[in-house]
Protein backbone atom coordinates (compact mmCIF):
# COMPACT_ATOMS: atom_id res chain seq x y z
CA UNK A 1 0.00 0.00 0.00
CA UNK A 2 1.40 3.37 -0.95
CA UNK A 3 1.78 6.27 1.45
CA UNK A 4 -0.45 8.32 -0.89
CA UNK A 5 -3.19 5.71 -0.59
CA UNK A 6 -2.87 5.68 3.18
CA UNK A 7 -3.10 9.48 3.22
CA UNK A 8 -6.34 9.33 1.24
CA UNK A 9 -7.69 6.59 3.48
CA UNK A 10 -7.15 8.66 6.62
CA UNK A 11 -8.64 11.73 4.98
CA UNK A 12 -5.60 13.90 4.29
CA UNK A 13 -3.83 14.90 1.12
CA UNK A 14 -0.41 13.69 0.03
CA UNK A 15 0.72 17.31 0.44
CA UNK A 16 -0.18 17.15 4.13
CA UNK A 17 1.88 13.99 4.52
CA UNK A 18 4.80 15.61 2.69
CA UNK A 19 4.57 18.69 4.90
CA UNK A 20 4.59 16.60 8.08
CA UNK A 21 7.07 13.89 7.09
CA UNK A 22 8.97 15.15 4.03
CA UNK A 23 8.46 12.11 1.85
CA UNK A 24 7.41 8.45 1.91
CA UNK A 25 10.63 7.54 3.75
CA UNK A 26 9.88 10.00 6.54
CA UNK A 27 6.30 8.75 6.70
CA UNK A 28 7.30 5.07 6.93
CA UNK A 29 9.94 5.87 9.56
CA UNK A 30 7.31 7.75 11.58
CA UNK A 31 4.91 4.79 11.32
CA UNK A 32 7.62 2.44 12.58
CA UNK A 33 8.54 4.80 15.39
CA UNK A 34 4.89 5.22 16.40
CA UNK A 35 4.24 1.49 16.52
CA UNK A 36 7.41 0.96 18.56
CA UNK A 37 6.23 3.60 21.03
CA UNK A 38 2.80 1.95 21.25
CA UNK A 39 4.42 -1.42 21.84
CA UNK A 40 6.62 0.00 24.57
CA UNK A 41 9.07 -2.19 26.42
CA UNK A 42 7.20 -5.48 26.61
CA UNK A 43 9.73 -7.25 28.79
CA UNK A 44 10.84 -4.41 31.06
CA UNK A 45 9.40 -6.04 34.16
CA UNK A 46 11.31 -9.32 34.00
CA UNK A 47 10.74 -11.25 37.21
CA UNK A 48 14.27 -11.86 38.47
CA UNK A 49 12.98 -14.91 40.34
CA UNK A 50 11.58 -16.49 37.18
CA UNK A 51 13.28 -19.52 35.69
CA UNK A 52 14.92 -19.58 32.28
CA UNK A 53 12.03 -21.67 30.96
CA UNK A 54 9.41 -19.25 32.29
CA UNK A 55 11.18 -16.30 30.67
CA UNK A 56 11.60 -18.00 27.31
CA UNK A 57 7.95 -19.12 27.34
CA UNK A 58 6.84 -15.57 28.15
CA UNK A 59 8.78 -14.20 25.16
CA UNK A 60 7.42 -16.89 22.83
CA UNK A 61 3.82 -16.39 24.03
CA UNK A 62 4.02 -12.59 23.88
CA UNK A 63 5.34 -12.63 20.33
CA UNK A 64 2.82 -15.28 19.26
CA UNK A 65 -0.02 -13.05 20.44
CA UNK A 66 1.55 -9.75 19.40
CA UNK A 67 2.49 -10.71 15.86
CA UNK A 68 -1.19 -11.26 15.03
CA UNK A 69 -2.12 -7.75 16.21
CA UNK A 70 -3.05 -5.04 13.66
CA UNK A 71 0.16 -3.04 14.27
CA UNK A 72 2.32 -6.08 13.57
CA UNK A 73 0.41 -6.97 10.44
CA UNK A 74 0.76 -3.38 9.19
CA UNK A 75 4.52 -3.51 9.80
CA UNK A 76 4.74 -6.83 7.97
CA UNK A 77 2.94 -5.31 4.97
CA UNK A 78 5.26 -2.31 5.05
CA UNK A 79 8.35 -4.49 5.21
CA UNK A 80 7.06 -6.60 2.33
CA UNK A 81 6.89 -3.46 0.18
CA UNK A 82 10.42 -2.31 1.03
CA UNK A 83 13.60 -3.41 -0.77
CA UNK A 84 15.03 -6.67 0.59
CA UNK A 85 18.64 -5.71 -0.05
CA UNK A 86 19.96 -3.68 2.93
CA UNK A 87 22.08 -1.46 0.66
CA UNK A 88 19.04 -0.61 -1.47
CA UNK A 89 16.95 0.03 1.63
CA UNK A 90 19.63 2.36 3.04
CA UNK A 91 19.88 4.23 -0.26
CA UNK A 92 16.17 4.53 -1.05
CA UNK A 93 14.69 4.77 2.46
CA UNK A 94 17.46 5.86 4.86
CA UNK A 95 15.17 6.98 7.70
CA UNK A 96 13.09 3.80 7.47
CA UNK A 97 16.25 1.68 7.40
CA UNK A 98 17.59 3.50 10.46
CA UNK A 99 14.33 2.91 12.33
CA UNK A 100 14.37 -0.80 11.45
CA UNK A 101 18.00 -1.05 12.61
CA UNK A 102 17.01 0.62 15.90
CA UNK A 103 14.32 -2.03 16.33
CA UNK A 104 16.96 -4.73 15.88
CA UNK A 105 19.29 -3.15 18.43
CA UNK A 106 16.43 -2.66 20.87
CA UNK A 107 15.31 -6.28 20.50
CA UNK A 108 18.85 -7.56 21.10
CA UNK A 109 19.16 -5.36 24.21
CA UNK A 110 15.75 -6.52 25.46
CA UNK A 111 16.76 -10.15 25.15
CA UNK A 112 20.11 -9.59 26.86
CA UNK A 113 18.31 -7.80 29.70
CA UNK A 114 15.66 -10.54 30.03
CA UNK A 115 18.33 -13.12 30.88
CA UNK A 116 21.01 -10.90 32.45
CA UNK A 117 20.79 -12.36 35.94
CA UNK A 118 20.80 -16.02 34.81
CA UNK A 119 24.44 -16.40 33.75
CA UNK A 120 23.51 -17.28 30.17
CA UNK A 121 26.16 -16.91 27.45
CA UNK A 122 25.51 -13.49 25.81
CA UNK A 123 26.49 -14.86 22.38
CA UNK A 124 23.84 -17.57 22.67
CA UNK A 125 21.27 -14.97 23.69
CA UNK A 126 22.28 -12.90 20.64
CA UNK A 127 21.83 -15.90 18.36
CA UNK A 128 18.44 -16.80 19.84
CA UNK A 129 17.29 -13.17 19.64
CA UNK A 130 18.28 -13.22 15.97
CA UNK A 131 16.00 -16.11 15.05
CA UNK A 132 13.03 -15.78 17.41
CA UNK A 133 11.18 -13.08 15.41
CA UNK A 134 11.37 -15.09 12.18
CA UNK A 135 10.43 -18.33 13.89
CA UNK A 136 7.47 -16.69 15.55
CA UNK A 137 6.33 -15.05 12.29
CA UNK A 138 6.33 -18.53 10.80
CA UNK A 139 4.14 -19.93 13.57
CA UNK A 140 1.78 -16.94 13.39
CA UNK A 141 1.58 -17.39 9.62
CA UNK A 142 0.62 -21.03 10.16
CA UNK A 143 -2.07 -19.90 12.60
CA UNK A 144 -3.45 -17.35 10.12
CA UNK A 145 -3.36 -19.70 7.14
CA UNK A 146 -4.68 -22.69 9.06
CA UNK A 147 -2.41 -25.55 9.97
CA UNK A 148 -2.60 -29.27 10.53
CA UNK A 149 0.14 -28.92 13.12
CA UNK A 150 -0.67 -28.39 16.78
CA UNK A 151 0.73 -24.88 17.20
CA UNK A 152 0.65 -25.09 21.00
CA UNK A 153 2.93 -28.12 20.70
CA UNK A 154 5.10 -26.23 18.22
CA UNK A 155 5.51 -23.33 20.67
CA UNK A 156 6.27 -25.77 23.48
CA UNK A 157 8.89 -27.49 21.33
CA UNK A 158 10.47 -24.18 20.35
CA UNK A 159 10.54 -23.10 23.99
CA UNK A 160 12.17 -26.38 25.03
CA UNK A 161 14.77 -26.15 22.25
CA UNK A 162 15.69 -22.57 23.19
CA UNK A 163 15.93 -23.43 26.89
CA UNK A 164 18.17 -26.42 26.11
CA UNK A 165 20.41 -24.26 23.91
CA UNK A 166 20.65 -21.40 26.41
CA UNK A 167 21.33 -23.87 29.24
CA UNK A 168 24.22 -25.50 27.37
Amino acid sequence: MSSNRIAKRIGVTWGTVQYQFGDADGFWAAVLHHTAARRGDLFADTDTGASLRTRVAAIIDTLYDGLAAPDSRAIENLRAALPRNPDDLDRLYPATAAELRSWGRSWQATCQQAFADLQVDPQRIHQVASFIPGAMRGLVSEKQLGSYADLDEAREGLTNAIVAYLSG
